[in-house]
């Protein structure tokens, strides 16, 4: 079986939200055919390349077919152009086939918003990048939207957050309709995690506490992340960052809202379940994230991140 893959491309495309999912379904074999529509034949991209061979928008597509609406740079602009109003009224016009669920629609970033638009999220559960989220729910107020997705399925209509999550979601989308196998495979060969889960946050614990501008703190923070499995002292921390441990306790609970203990824990644990998704063993995943333990690491996913690592 071949599925067919319609990637709608509009001017102010974002790169990545378009050759990610691309690539991915490329090295998948020959289990997808690609195809590029639009209402121009050539259309500018975010990084300022401009793609071609772009075909007409087709009247109806076949039953099967996984259609793609990326983001565009600017949604504001990009999606005010004639360029997009033609797309909206061309989506509109598939919302039979998508309520019988002969085609299959994948939104990457702020591609969700363009559906919206079209009708087609009233009352499907959903998500988009969480710069946009505000806009989405403006745009779509029958529908369920969620905040702090990678991505969301809701029957045969999938929405992703923002650019690398679109190749999330082609993964998984390979996983359901090829197995988990050929899944694997194209995550390899793209040396890229397999798989983060729908569930996950948008804002995983490697970004989630730096929206700051504290030194001291960014240079504990990427002493951890480079090396949460490391055996950490507190003071270890501290001298990493050139304060004292009590200067360092101080800070992240005024900064960060968290104390020292759990932000090493988080990043232990997001590494701990991104080894469990590669395929090891639970004990391996413990000791290779730092954990003294499989039964360390279950108590510290069980009690909801409250166990303090040895030494800290």
């Amino acid at each position: 079986m071949t599925t067919d893959v319609w990637f709608v491309m509009l001017p102010g495309v974002l790169s990545l939200d378009m050759t990610g999912p691309a690539e991915t379904f490329v090295l998948a074999g020959d289990a997808f055919r690609l195809h590029y529509i639009g209402p121009d034949a050539e259309v500018p991209t975010s990084i300022g390349m401009t793609l071609g061979g772009i075909q007409p928008l087709p009247d109806f597509l076949p039953v099967g077919s996984l259609l793609v609406l990326p983001g565009v740079c600017d949604s504001n602009h990009y999606f005010a152009t004639p360029q997009a109003e033609a797309v909206r009224r061309w989506l509109t016009r598939q919302q039979p086939q998508l309520h019988a669920r002969e085609i299959t629609l994948m939104c990457v970033c702020s591609g969700a918003l363009l559906a919206a638009r079209a009708g087609l999220l009233h009352g499907v559960q959903c998500t988009t990048h969480h710069d946009v989220i505000s806009r989405l729910k403006a745009a779509a107020p029958g529908a369920m939207v969620k905040d702090n997705r990678i991505f969301i399925e809701d029957k045969n209509i999938w929405t992703s957050a923002g650019i690398t999550s679109g190749i999330d979601l082609a993964l998984h989308m390979i996983n359901r309709l090829y197995g988990p196998e050929r899944a694997m495979a194209v995550a390899r060969e793209m040396v890229v995690w397999f798989r983060r889960s729908g569930d996950d946050p948008q804002l995983s614990p490697w970004l989630r506490y730096r929206n700051h501008l504290h030194p001291a703190i960014h240079r504990a923070q990427d002493a951890m992340t480079a090396a949460p499995q490391q055996l950490w002292s507190l003071t270890d921390i501290a001298g990493t960052a050139h304060v004292t441990p009590r200067h360092l306790t101080r800070l992240f609970k005024q900064h960060l809202g968290i104390s020292v203990r759990d932000y090493l824990e988080q990043l232990r644990l997001a590494l701990a379940e991104q080894s469990l998704l590669q395929g090891s063993g639970v004990e391996q995943a413990a000791l290779a994230a730092g954990f003294s333990s499989a039964r360390q690491l279950h108590r510290a996913r069980s009690r909801g991140l409250t166990h303090q690592p040895a030494g800290i």
